[in-house]
């Protein structure tokens, strides 16, 4: 495995490139490696415990969380790129 920095989003990659459409959400983090370094990640532990219902309601309730503060609290473009993280894992979910 390799790690390729860009811009604002560490992207873990396997030995050889995925396609964008091959990429999982927990293979990309927004500003940072903080949860990638856990052993797992807190979005999973949270599936895990919780009904499919409430997991698609928390990833729904972050997705709107960074879009009302986008620009208020950091840079607003980092706001939106973390829901739509947030986006991508809820589509991988349904």
């Amino acid at each position: 495995m390799q790690i390729v920095n860009k811009p604002r989003v560490l992207v873990r990659m396997e030995t050889e490139e995925l396609g964008a459409e091959n990429m999982k959400a927990n293979d990309r983090e927004i500003a940072g490696d903080h949860y990638q370094k856990m052993d797992i990640q807190p979005w999973d532990a949270m599936q895990a415990w919780m009904t499919p219902e409430q997991f698609k309601g928390f990833l729904v309730g972050n997705c709107i969380k960074y879009v009302a503060r986008a620009g208020k609290k950091g840079s607003y473009r980092e706001d939106i790129e973390k829901a739509q993280h947030y986006l991508e894992k809820l589509l991988e979910v349904l």
